[in-house]
């Protein structure tokens, strides 16, 4: 197929060049290059380019482009090869890899999985291992192909539903290279593994075996030599992460512990002779071997649990091990690996079943306890205090996710030992600690605060594990810990936990005063990180002990507006929330007194920002302390009788006018619309039909606010308006649903207008908001919408909003398209019981007819070319719901689209095939329907693949190079 003749060399001249400009062109540059590649790789020519590089004097960077190139021709291209030239291509692929039997190793890797692709589709080819080590030879350079190629086959078989096989052809080739070989391979490696020394400690060898297991019987391999070649590959540094690899392989394959109890029986001893390695691995501080035989114990426990459960004597040396584990890794970078194995262990400990097991276990999850409590300490510095890490971010970042995780496992213990016993030893640390240095502690310095703040933390992740009934300890640790010695990290570790047990104080009234004034007294503290944490617990205290707080409701305003202005952003809301919940419980006599009391001011300080808002900074203040009022409107909504004043909305009405000049004010600046908008959608959604006297207003801003900034925020507060007055709707007059959906007509007029001016692409999320207000609209006023000289318009304009690439519009407007198909049926997404009326299917009938083409060519078009990955299941179920709806019609729009596809991408034979499992599977009726689905979405996933993704290999040149192992 290639020549290294001068014609070959010239032709992929423009290739080296297109890569020589990937690695040190300009930007423009790089980018014309990489659509030349991106082209080439699909094209026709690639095949021979490729392979005469492969054969040419390039650079290794040029060879490992074009043999991953030719991986995806023959992924994707076969098609474009006659079947009877495939033989010459293997020959061409088999003399290439003896010529990189030596390496570089990269090249020789794609060049074996090139040849395994090919095998999987030459379904004629039927000695594919004998052809393959014959030809390679027996020699040693071969040896190391040879287990490549052995390695990858499994691996691309698995891969195969990127090739262009039926299910029963790829299952048929996977039993005839994989099942039919599985016992030939297995000598194959045993006889490698005894030829000598260096071959049984060869990573290579522990791979293939790896990635044969789904393949070969585990107990061919448990029960044969090759168990103990992996267990002594242990030994040896070379082989050492391999042969780990592959132990853990094994304990998955061996899950269906019933199955293979007798091969596990031959595991457990071995896995246990392993136990000493864990002191051995921690005294040398050798961080990657203490890694993988923690590894090792842990996996072998995750699939042995129910063994674990079943029989807790013979197991407990397993579990001991993991303990060990854990208890010896001081540097924090194994014990991770334990967490899912007490988890999965405590699932089964805790059913009624094991509880003779759980007993037995007990001992084992106390002292993991005390190794959580251990391991939770913060590091002692070395001299300065306040950076307890030097400076590296990334390992106390990654220290406090760590001990979140610890949190959860010390829940797995809570379970299995009980909330008193878990709590107990947390009391007894903070007795030892008072005990020892509290009397040592100063106003500056506090001794070995570590000791004290683990068991506080430890405390905080038990939170939700403690009924708010629990009488013996907490009791106990609350007054003790309101007199921690001050100390930033305790201080905050005491709020932290303060906030986590506030349902309990609601139900311990006594301490509440004790509790209050440590939170409330933290915020004159100079820690920002202290406030911070105590606006959170305020806001969990307000919430929890609303009614224990309510008669304090006037003092806790004085409190919130002395404070509010301190605190930065997110606290401001957090305390907002808090203060809200305490007013939400007060009588509705007193709730408009108490709005105007704590928001008055908020609206005060509203209006000196908008007045003082000369840039973007001032325009965002705006818009953050908008939202502190929208929190009183989402949490104070009052009970009140039907036909009676609600209160709140009576103070809504008072500050509405306000709100709407500011919005007039700053009409171009999105976030400041946005929160505002945002409160009115909450005065709807809070007060539902009792907002009716504010609604002709709001309507009038939003229809202006909308035409004038093209903003979809203006969209969200209408589709609340349609929800909560819906024609269903108790409480709702005719007039009133009618002059609500006039207002929603103005609205879609106003949109329609915009995209008869704009392409979709300018208005990506007006048209998501849209066709989110567009499903409300559907679902609560159909008949009127359905019946409106709109309807067409609005589902012409998302069948072209369906050439955007972005997923939430796509989204919404699929979601839209789907719901009118629906309509066009007999079980439509309808919010009442009521029967669609034939008329209404009727119309959405006919608009489906006049527009059923360009809907089907848009949506395939979009599956096989631009929709993002999360749009294709809309995709299909909008195809699906056509094919319900009009099976004979829908079948000629897709066999029309189809073959509208450029030449050269998919062969007649092709579609032919396509269209006839269509019709056939469309003659089975309903039962039928979602195989034509599952056919449409195959097709377009693999043009898609072929035709459109980028290849391998592109993504690699556009790092700066290579790096290469023999």
């Amino acid at each position: 197929m290639a020549t290294n003749g001068t014609g070959a060399t010239a032709a992929f001249m423009p290739v080296l060049a297109a890569m020589s400009t990937m690695r040190d062109g300009q930007r423009e540059q790089k980018k014309a290059a990489h659509q030349f590649l991106e082209g080439f790789q699909k094209s026709a020519e690639a095949w021979q380019i490729t392979i005469g590089l492969l054969q040419s004097q390039a650079d290794a960077e040029a060879k490992l482009f074009a043999a991953t190139t030719l991986r995806g021709k023959i992924t994707y291209d076969v098609n474009q090869i006659p079947t009877e030239a495939l033989p010459a291509l293997r020959n061409q692929i088999l003399e290439l890899l003896k010529v990189f039997a030596t390496g570089p190793r990269p090249i020789r890797v794609q060049l074996c999985v090139c040849l395994a692709i090919l095998a999987i589709q030459m379904t004629e080819w039927k000695d594919v291992m004998p052809m393959v080590i014959s030809t390679l030879g027996n020699d040693a350079e071969s040896h190391a192909c040879i287990l490549d190629f052995l390695k990858v086959l499994p691996e691309e078989v698995t891969e195969g539903r990127k090739i262009n096989l039926t299910e029963d052809e790829l299952s048929q080739r996977t039993q005839e290279l994989l099942g039919d070989n599985a016992s030939l391979v297995v000598r194959l490696l045993i006889d490698y593994a005894q030829s000598s020394d260096s071959a049984s400690t060869n990573p290579q060898l522990l791979e293939v075996i790896t990635s044969w297991l789904r393949e070969v019987p585990v107990a061919d391999v448990v029960n044969s030599p090759l168990l103990h070649v992996i267990i002594s590959a242990l030994d040896t540094d070379r082989s050492f992460e391999a042969a780990t690899d592959c132990l853990c392989a094994i304990f998955k394959e061996t899950r269906d512990v019933d199955e293979y109890i007798s091969t596990i029986q031959v595991l457990l001893p071995r896995v246990i002779a392993l136990k000493p390695r864990i002191a051995q691995a921690a005294e040398q501080e050798d961080a990657e071997l203490f890694k993988g035989i923690t590894r090792i114990f842990a996996e072998a426990g995750e699939a042995w649990v129910v063994l674990i459960a079943r029989e807790p004597t013979v197991f407990r040396p397993l579990v001991e091990a993991v303990l060990e584990c854990a208890a010896r890794d001081m540097d924090r970078d194994a014990i991770a690996l334990t967490f899912v194995f007490w988890y999965e262990l405590k699932l089964y400990l805790i059913l009624e079943r094991y509880i003779e097991a759980r007993m037995q276990y007990v001992d084992v999850y106390s002292k993991l306890v005390d190794v959580m409590l251990k391991q939770l300490e913060f590091p002692t510095p070395d001299g300065n205090e306040s950076d307890l890490f030097d400076g590296d971010r990334e390992a106390e970042e990654k220290f406090r996710e760590f001990r979140h995780h610890m949190g959860d496992v010390l829940k797995d213990c809570c379970e299995i030992m009980g909330v008193t016993e878990c709590l107990t030893k947390v009391l007894e640390r903070i007795k030892i600690w008072t005990r020892d240095y509290a009397s040592q502690a100063t106003t500056t310095s506090v001794p070995h605060w570590q000791q004290l703040e683990a068991p506080l933390f430890s405390m905080r992740a038990l939170g939700r594990m403690v009924d708010k009934d629990e009488d013996i300890i907490l009791p106990q640790i609350i007054p003790l810990i309101v007199q921690i010695p001050h100390h930033e990290k305790l201080r905050f570790a005491t709020i932290m936990v303060l906030g986590r047990y506030t349902e309990w104080t609601s139900n311990h009234p006594e301490l509440l005063e004790a509790q209050f004034t440590y939170i409330v007294s933290s915020f004159q503290t100079d820690s920002k990180e202290i406030v911070r944490a105590a606006a959170m617990a305020m806001k969990f205290f307000c919430t929890d002990c609303k009614h224990l707080l309510s008669g304090q409701v006037v003092q806790l305003q004085q409190f919130y507006n002395q404070t509010l202005d301190k605190l930065p952003g997110i606290s401001q809301e957090e305390l907002t929330e808090g203060v809200a919940s305490v007013v939400a419980v007060q009588p509705p006599a007193q709730i408009f007194d108490l709005l105007k009391l704590y928001c008055d001011p908020l609206m005060a300080r509203l209006m000196a920002l908008a007045n003082e808002a000369k840039d973007d900074e001032g325009k965002l203040a705006i818009a953050d302390h908008m939202q502190l009022i929208t929190y009183f409107v989402q949490i104070v909504t009052p009970y009140v009788e039907p036909g009676q004043e609600n209160p709140a909305v009576k103070y809504c009405q008072e500050i509405f006018p306000i709100l709407a000049t500011i919005l007039d004010t700053f009409i171009d600046f999105n976030p400041v619309c946005e929160r505002i908008c945002r409160n009115w959608r909450y005065m709807v959604i809070s007060y539902r039909t009792a907002m009716a006297p504010l609604l002709p207003q709001m309507a009038n801003k939003l229809a202006n606010g909308f035409a004038a900034s093209k903003q979809g925020c203006f969209l969200w507060v209408t589709a609340a308006i349609l929800r909560e007055f819906s024609e269903d709707r108790e409480h709702v007059d005719d007039q009133t649903t009618q002059a609500i959906y006039a207002f929603f007509e103005a609205q879609a007029t106003n949109m329609l207008r915009m995209m008869s001016d704009l392409a979709p692409r300018d208005l990506p999320d007006v048209i998501e908001d849209f066709y989110r207000l567009m499903v409300d609209a559907l679902l609560y006023y159909p008949h009127m919408l359905i019946g409106s000289e709109l309807f067409t318009p609005i589902f012409q304009a998302g069948i072209s909003a369906l050439a955007l690439e972005q997923r939430d519009p796509l989204n919404a407007a699929l979601h839209y398209l789907r719901d009118v198909i629906g309509y066009g049926g007999d079980n439509p997404p309808s919010s009442s019981d009521s029967p669609n009326p034939p008329d209404i299917q009727q119309a959405v009938r006919d608009l489906i007819l006049a527009n059923g083409e360009h809907l089907v060519k848009q949506i395939l078009a979009g599956m096989m070319i631009t929709f993002p990955d999360d749009c294709f299941t809309d995709g299909s179920g909008a195809l699906l719901g056509l094919f319900e709806l009009m099976p004979q019609q829908t079948a000629g729009w897709v066999d029309k689209t189809v073959r509208m596809l450029p030449a050269g991408t998919i062969r007649e034979p092709e579609i032919d095939r396509l269209m006839t499992g269509i019709r056939e599977r469309l003659a089975l009726g309903h039962d039928g329907l979602r195989k034509v689905r599952s056919l449409l979405q195959d097709f377009t996933n693999s043009y898609r693949r072929r035709y459109v993704a980028p290849r391998d290999g592109l993504g690699r040149l556009e790092a700066e190079r290579f790096h290469f192992s023999a």
